[in-house]
């Protein structure tokens, strides 16, 4: 007999033939399944078959690295309950799950300390003042009582205690914050300029556009399994700069005006690629206009060709820059053009139909008071040391954001924070406070331009303790040399190069020496971004700490007696070989 229902002949039908393996109940169990069924409207025709497993073409197993099979082994995210297991027993991790905690943004310090670091995200750097309290708090109650300020406009705090971790997730994403994929093989937290939406310059406000593509970088578990980490920059023009140019995509706003060549007058963006500085590379122009409303879906089909064509079998190639000198700027253009419903406006880079940034990215405009595109308002710049402030720091900046602005705060690239929409009434007993707090606000062409990595009071990879040797050699420096013109100097202390120092005035990386203390640096110098782009070139080797101050001071006086009229550091060291510049630093010493 037959034990289909009628309405099912026409799509798949169960005979006799088919039931021979069933027994009595089991047929009369489906006989009234298929009646209900069948009762209900639906015949088999209105479902469609799963759909098959997309296979994509890869390496094998063995030839992934060892971070590409403990991703395969066990999803990080998945790895939460022995976190939680771990913190019960205030267990160290294990070799597997150190990595794979980094998707939490937890990082282990072992073996300079047995504790993890947090990392939060925080888009764009916008951070409310409820929220800076909460941070305070938990660095004051789970940690060390220290937070620091990132190169990438975010926090971190430590040192946390296995048991901790758990804790300290839940208060960080129950003020409305994340620190998910804040580490390990992820899109790292966006970063913009700084005023945006306030700065009176701008071409265009990008707070849109950083909280649309961070809603769905965080919502989207496909964007948490990329070939390695990966880094986004957006700048709508105006004073402060992005350093777009040392992202992986860092996108430019640009006004089109009159032109011969077809294209609506309007706002774009200019789209570079490939931004690698600890690699010496910047960013390459891609050669699209790219319009306001179509930026976050080419971003999002960029993100797509890296996790197609990212190398997972060499952790040393897996960055976006070698995607593109595999397939070139054009290559890379179509395959994201095979995922977009629209073509992208070709043009190139030294078009002129096109006006960019006309302000110097070299100074210090993310320090001082500023006025605002809203009439009677101004923002306020301060110098956080090398980034670095306690708990009480903290909640005080909270306070002051409250009472002089809008509970707002903006942190930077350059490790600093921006208070807006002050009263230009208040400006001054603003700054004298913060000032007062340990953060001041006048403009210095040496302090403002010093930044520092984490150095290895906390990294295991920091051959030097570069937060500390900062704050010493900016006081050294402030007392011996009298600047005119701003100079930026990164610290950094390994080759990972988290504080950026090929692109600055004076680079330092970290090194190993045969003194007392065994800490010294490289010295780089004629970096720059934007505008005055260039990879720093290396004129001294394995300075030690010791003597560091004093070959510094030898620098800086030698570029005030050797350069010409108004020339900046950036431009004197550009304008002399390496050679050349030993011998300028020798005769000064």
């Amino acid at each position: 007999m037959s034990i289909t229902s009628e309405p099912f002949k026409s799509s798949t039908a169960i005979t006799s033939t088919s039931t021979e393996d069933f027994s009595s109940e089991q047929k009369r169990y489906l006989e009234g399944f298929f009646a209900g069924v069948a009762a209900g409207g639906v015949s088999f025709g209105d479902l469609s078959a799963a759909p098959a497993l997309a296979v994509v073409a890869g390496p094998a197993l063995d030839e992934l690295t060892k971070e590409e099979r403990i991703k395969r082994e066990l999803y990080p995210f998945d790895a939460i309950e022995q976190l939680v297991m771990d913190a019960r027993w205030n267990a160290k991790p294990d070799a597997e799950s150190v990595f794979r905690y980094k998707w939490n943004g937890l990082f282990w310090l072992n073996p300079v300390k047995d504790g993890y670091m947090c990392r939060l995200r925080i888009p764009g750097g916008v951070v409310k003042s409820y929220q800076l309290r909460e941070i305070a708090a938990i660095a004051s109650e789970l940690t060390t009582g220290y937070i620091q300020i990132t190169t990438r406009n975010n926090f971190q705090i430590r040192l946390i205690e296995p048991k901790n971790c758990p804790e300290v997730l839940r208060r960080i994403q129950g003020c409305g914050l994340h620190s998910k994929g804040a580490g390990a093989d992820n899109i790292r937290n966006i970063t913009m300029n700084p005023c945006a939406g306030y700065d009176p310059y701008e071409i265009i406000d990008v707070r849109p556009f950083v909280n649309e593509l961070a809603t769905l970088i965080i919502g989207s578990k496909e964007f948490y399994d990329l070939p390695r980490k990966f880094n986004i920059a957006y700048d709508g023009g105006g004073l402060i700069s992005a350093v777009e140019d040392t992202n992986d995509i860092g996108a430019s706003a640009v006004k089109v005006g009159e032109n011969a060549e077809g294209v609506e007058l309007g706002v774009y963006f200019r789209i570079a690629l490939g931004g690698v500085t600890g690699h010496q590379t910047f960013a390459s122009d891609w050669g699209v206009l790219v319009k306001p409303e179509q930026l976050n879906d080419v971003m999002v089909a960029l993100l797509r060709v890296f996790i197609a064509f990212g190398d997972r079998t060499n952790r040393k190639k897996a960055r976006f820059k070698y995607v593109i000198e595999d397939k070139g700027l054009d290559g890379v253009l179509l395959e994201a053009e095979k995922l977009l419903k629209f073509k992208l406006i070709r043009l190139a880079a030294d078009s002129v139909i096109q006006e960019k940034r006309r302000f110097s990215q070299q100074g210090h405009s993310h320090v001082g008071t500023y006025p605002q595109k809203q009439e009677g308002l101004v923002y306020v710049g301060a110098i956080v040391p090398v980034g670095q402030m306690t708990a009480k720091q903290l909640t005080r900046l909270a306070d002051l954001a409250d009472s002089y602005g809008t509970g707002e705060v903006r942190l930077t690239v350059w490790q600093n924070v921006i208070i807006p929409n002050v009263k230009t009434a208040y400006a001054a007993t603003l700054a004298k406070s913060l000032k007062k707090l340990g953060f001041p606000c006048e403009t210095s062409t040496l302090r403002n331009g010093f930044i520092a990595c984490t150095g290895s009071k906390y990294c295991k990879f920091a051959a030097t303790d570069t937060k500390g040797h900062a704050i010493a050699m900016m006081d050294y420096l402030d007392k011996r040399v009298k600047l005119d013109t701003p100079i930026n100097v990164h610290f950094t202390g390994c080759a990972h190069s988290c504080a950026q120092h090929f692109m600055g005035d004076i680079g330092l990386l970290g090194t190993k020496v045969k003194t007392e203390s065994g800490e010294g640096y490289h010295i780089t110098v004629g970096g720059g971004f934007g505008e005055n782009r260039k990879i720093g070139r290396q004129v001294l080797s394995g300075v030690p700490i010791e003597s560091l101050g004093s070959t510094l001071e030898v620098m800086l006086k030698a570029y005030m007696k050797g350069r010409h009229e108004n020339e900046s550091f950036h431009a004197f060291c550009n304008r002399h070989t390496v050679g050349e510049l030993q011998v300028a630093f020798d005769a000064a010493a």
